[in-house]
C-alpha cells in the first residue's frame, strides 16, 4: 500500500511538473536583432564633435585655446569620416588592388598628417597620454574583432557540422560541444 501511495505521489508531482505553462521565450534571431549602433542613439554631428571635445578636454586638461584648436580637428576629422563611409556605400564592388592602396595610403598621409598637428596644439605631457589612449583604444579594437571573428568562425564550423550531420553524411563523428568561459 505505501509503495502505491508512494508511486501515485511521484507520478502526479511529475505530471504537475510537466504540466506548468512555459513561458514564452523570444526565438533567437528577435534575441539577437538589436539596433545597430548608430540606430540607438541618433546625435548631429555637432553634437558628436561636442561630445568627443569634452571627453578629450576631461583626458587631457585643455585649456581653452586647445579646445578651440581641438574642436576645430574633430570636426575636420568627423567630416572626412563621414564623406568616405558615403563614398563607400555608393560603391557596390569590392575595391581594387591599385584603389586599396590608394585608400590606405591616402588614409596613412592623414593620420601622419593628424599627429604633427596634434603635436602642435598639445603639450608634451598631454600628447604622450593622447598617444597612449589611442594606443589603448586600437588594441580594444583588435581584441574585440578578434573575438568577434572567433565567434563568427566556431559559429560557422557547427553549422556546417549540423547540416551535414542531420543530412546523414557524417554519422560517426561526435558532435562539439560548445567551449564556455
Amino acid at each position: 500500500m505505501k509503495k502505491l501511495i508512494a508511486t501515485v505521489l511521484v507520478a502526479v508531482i511529475g505530471m504537475t511538473a510537466f504540466a506548468q505553462e512555459k513561458t514564452e521565450r523570444p526565438e533567437k534571431k528577435e534575441r539577437r536583432e538589436r539596433p545597430e549602433r548608430n540606430q540607438m542613439v541618433k546625435f548631429t554631428p555637432e553634437q558628436r564633435n561636442q561630445l568627443m571635445l569634452k571627453k578629450m578636454t576631461l583626458e587631457l586638461d585643455l585649456n581653452a585655446s586647445q579646445q578651440k584648436e581641438m574642436g576645430k580637428i574633430i570636426a575636420e576629422q568627423n567630416e572626412k569620416r563621414e564623406a568616405f563611409i558615403k563614398n563607400r556605400k555608393d560603391k557596390t564592388a569590392k575595391p581594387t588592388s591599385d584603389e586599396l592602396f590608394e585608400m590606405r595610403s591616402k588614409m596613412l598621409d592623414e593620420q601622419i598628417a593628424m599627429k604633427q598637428r596634434m603635436k602642435k596644439t598639445l603639450s608634451a605631457e598631454q600628447f604622450q597620454k593622447w598617444e597612449a589612449t589611442k594606443k589603448h583604444h586600437r588594441e580594444d579594437f583588435k581584441k574585440h574583432f578578434k573575438h568577434r571573428i572567433a565567434q563568427n568562425t566556431h559559429h560557422r564550423k557547427n553549422v556546417e557540422f549540423r547540416k551535414a550531420y542531420s543530412h546523414g553524411l557524417k554519422k560517426d563523428i561526435p558532435i562539439e560541444k560548445e567551449e564556455t568561459k
